[in-house]
């Protein structure tokens, strides 16, 4: 097994404040994602640190950053407000690292639903498109599509990549959203995972095998784009 990338330290300016970021570019990299994390966790989370090795592995760069609250070390996101500006920020400073790279955006959970955000209100048409890593489509045990609704005003593709357990998204109400969407939508589906992509013991599976999943399907739809 190949050693793991060391990530680069780098600062978003963020109005008159910044947040912290960590920018991983592979050699031959092919695109570079703006990866933003979840709710209740940041950018070190070991979820996110192993899935920007996986996307480094299949030669795509990320640039890890985080949201305000995090930043600051409060518990509750910000408002979508600040949010979607920081996601904003995020790719602008992507797009600079990059250096001609395409790019795309996109995170884990909170930070998938204000990349799609941020898109739908035309903060991000420099994003060729859009990488979800468990959308949180409604709350557990309160099934519903309403999440979804601003993603009809979003331009650029979208590949939602989700397990069969997530209880932040079930499969049969998010399934019909990615039709509905048409071909700006693709689908990919993590056979036992949860919203924190862990899947069973039974299965044979280890962590690293779903993170080489999920980079995988990435790097074959940008492959499509």
């Amino acid at each position: 097994m190949a050693a793991p990338l060391e990530a680069r330290e780098h600062r978003v300016p963020l109005g008159e404040r910044e947040v912290s970021a960590l920018w991983l570019r592979p050699r031959g990299a092919v695109a570079a994602l703006a990866l933003a994390h979840g709710a209740g966790a940041g950018m070190r989370h070991p979820f996110l640190e192993g899935l920007a090795q996986a996307l480094a592995a299949a030669d795509v760069a990320s640039l890890r950053y985080q949201f305000p609250y995090m930043e600051a070390g409060r518990r509750y996101p910000d408002r979508p407000p600040l949010a979607t500006a920081t996601v904003r920020a995020a790719v602008a400073a992507t797009k600079k690292l990059a250096r001609g790279l395409p790019l795309l955006a996109g995170g884990k959970s909170f930070g998938a639903r204000m990349s799609s955000q941020a898109a739908a209100d035309g903060g991000l048409e420099s994003a060729l498109g859009l990488v979800f890593f468990g959308f949180p489509l409604h709350p557990p045990g309160k099934p519903g599509s309403e999440r979804a609704a601003h993603l009809e005003r979003v331009g650029q593709s979208m590949l939602f990549l989700q397990g069969t357990r997530d209880a932040f998204a079930d499969l049969d109400l998010l399934a019909p959203v990615c039709r509905r969407l048409g071909d700006r939508a693709t689908l990919h589906v993590v056979d036992g995972a949860d919203h924190g992509f862990a899947v069973p013991r039974r299965s044979g599976r280890a962590a690293p095998d779903v993170l080489g999943e999920l980079a995988a399907a990435t790097r074959r739809w940008i492959a499509g784009l």
